[in-house]
Order: C-alpha cells, then sequence, then structure tokens
C-alpha cells in the first residue's frame, strides 16, 4: 500500500507539472493583460514600463520557472485587474463553490444511487420508466437551460427560491459559510440541483447497467439456492459489487462538479472561483486563470488517489492481487 502510494504521488506531481506547463502556455495566446490595465490615453512608453514591471518581458523560460516556484509555495502572483494576491482571491470564493460542489454531489449521490437500485430490481415498473424518462431528459438538457427553467419557476413564478446571489453567510474562523441562515440555504438548493442533476442521472444508469448485470452472475444464483432472503442477495451481495465502478465514476464527477460549476455559478451569479475565472478570462487576468486550473487539476489528482484507495477497501480482490505481487 505504502509503495502505491508513492507511485502514485510521483504520477501526481508529473501531472501538475504537465498542466502547469500547458496552462501557462495556452494562456499567454489568450491576449494583452496590459490592455486591460491602462487607459486608451497611456503612452507607449508606460505600457513598456508595466510590462517590464511585470516581467511580461522576459523569456519564457524565465517566466514559467518563476510561475512554478512560486506555486510551489502557494503564491500564485498578484491579479493583473484587482491588484490582490490571487491566493487570497480564490480562499476568498473557494467556499462558496466547495460548499455548491459538495452539496451537489451529495444530492446526486443520495438520489441516484436509490434509483439506479430501483430501476434495476424493477425494470418493467411503471416508476422504473418514470425514472429512465427523467434521467434522459437531465442527461439532455444543458445546465444553463435547466438553471433557467428553474430560477423562472421558483424565483420568478412561485417566488419562493432566490434567484441569484448566495443569501446571508456566517464567518466562522475565517470560512464564510451559508449553511447556518435560512436564506443561505434556499439560495443553494437552485444552483445544487442544478449543478448535480446530470451527476445524478449518470449515477443512476451506471448503478442499474451494474444491477442488471451483476443480478445475472453465478454467485448471485448460487446466494439464491442457498436460500437468502432478496434483501440480503440484493443489498448484501449485489449492490457491494455494484460499487467499484460508481466509485470511479462518482469520483471523476466529484473533480468535474469543481471545474464545470462555472456554468452554474454564472446563471446564478454565485460568487464562487468557476464566477471569478469567467471574470478573469474576460480581463486577460492570467495569473487568476492560470492558479484556477492548477487547483482544478490538484482536486482531480486528489480525488483519483482517494478513489484508487477506496479500491482496496470495497474490492477484496485488489487486496489479495496486491499481496500476491509483492509476495
Amino acid at each position: 500500500m505504502a509503495a502505491f502510494i508513492i507511485r502514485r504521488l510521483f504520477q501526481s506531481l508529473i501531472v501538475m507539472f504537465f498542466v502547469a506547463f500547458v496552462a501557462f502556455t495556452m494562456f499567454r495566446y489568450v491576449g494583452d493583460p496590459v490592455n486591460q490595465m491602462v487607459g486608451i490615453d497611456t503612452s507607449l512608453v508606460q505600457r513598456e514600463a508595466l510590462r517590464e514591471r511585470l516581467g511580461l518581458n522576459d523569456p519564457f523560460i524565465m517566466q514559467f520557472g518563476r510561475f512554478v516556484l512560486k506555486a510551489l509555495s502557494g503564491d500564485f502572483g498578484i491579479s493583473y485587474q484587482h491588484k490582490r494576491p490571487v491566493t487570497e482571491m480564490l480562499l476568498e470564493r473557494f467556499p462558496a463553490t466547495l460548499e455548491l460542489s459538495l452539496v451537489s454531489a451529495i444530492f446526486s449521490l443520495l438520489v441516484g444511487i436509490p434509483m439506479g437500485v430501483y430501476t434495476g430490481l424493477h425494470r418493467y415498473g411503471w416508476l422504473s420508466r418514470f425514472f429512465m424518462m427523467f434521467s434522459l431528459i437531465g442527461i439532455s438538457l444543458p445546465t444553463f437551460l435547466i438553471g433557467i427553467l428553474l430560477i423562472f419557476l421558483f424565483a420568478v413564478q412561485l417566488q419562493w427560491l432566490p434567484s441569484f446571489g448566495r443569501g446571508t453567510v456566517i464567518e466562522i474562523g475565517g470560512w464564510r459559510t451559508g449553511f447556518l441562515t435560512i436564506s443561505g440555504l434556499k439560495a443553494l438548493i437552485m444552483p445544487a440541483i442544478t449543478l448535480g442533476l446530470f451527476q445524478l442521472t449518470l449515477i443512476m444508469r451506471l448503478v442499474r447497467a451494474e444491477m442488471l448485470e451483476v443480478l445475472l452472475t453465478d454467485y448471485i444464483k448460487f446466494a439464491r439456492a442457498r436460500g437468502l432472503s432478496n434483501k440480503a442477495i440484493h443489498f448484501g451481495h449485489a449492490l457491494k459489487n455494484t460499487m467499484v465502478p460508481v466509485i470511479t465514476i462518482t469520483g471523476l464527477q466529484i473533480g468535474s462538479i469543481l471545474a464545470f460549476a462555472i456554468i452554474t455559478e454564472t446563471v446564478f451569479q454565485w460568487p464562487g472561483m468557476g464566477l471569478m475565472f469567467l471574470q478573469s478570462i474576460q480581463n486577460v487576468d492570467i495569473p487568476i486563470m492560470a492558479a484556477y486550473l492548477m487547483m482544478i487539476a490538484f482536486f482531480f489528482v486528489l480525488i483519483n488517489l482517494v478513489v484508487d484507495l477506496l479500491y482496496y477497501v470495497v474490492d477484496p480482490r485488489l487486496r489479495v492481487d496486491a499481496v500476491k505481487a509483492h509476495g
């Protein structure tokens, strides 16, 4: 296990270095940040002096090396547009994005897995058919359209929920949360459903497909022959053996929720990192764009490592193979 973790950490470092290189290279061609920082009456001499002060005239290798060395210490430079440390700005927005992503992931798991199990066990029931039709809607409709429809129904027509913002937040030890206020919880409902709906339908369909496949295996037939109850077979044997692919997809989807919260945060003007990233693209704020991409890559790498470790907990065959490999 220790050797496995060390090997994966080394691979993660390579991935992070590659992402840093791609991010820094790609964002050099999105525009000139100096044009966004100065007015039209700024002289060429003043523009050149600003470029020199920002280090934009240095060779690429020097700029990239400086970026990597600072990033290792958590320093992603100063925002061109806001004149503030990028790390500080990301940390301010991080709680909003994390809370939205966690609630969306929990929502998709708590609803998607039971729906998948039910549709797998009752393939021809009317409720299963309804769930399958619902999943098609969830997969087919784009995220921004779902958000707009929810806003129209629950904010405009019924006026039950706020249409934008995060509501009232409370700061606890530097962490700003909306979980402890009514307006914060109400503001979280529609963005969380919008962001989690696609993941919910994907998880439901995956669990259903895995359940149908597992129920046809020999060990399930043997369990029935032993006289085990349907509850023991379905939840003690079948469901447990569907969890390996579900854990894989779920882990990747949690990373996707963090990465693609941009659309949801834009629709609902949710003050998270995704909205800040979109605004930084408009302002050609390269430090924010690079830092955001690095942070998302870090979360993907971390989630993949956790998923691999969970395999050893869920699937005993992997532990046996690991023992044989070292034996």
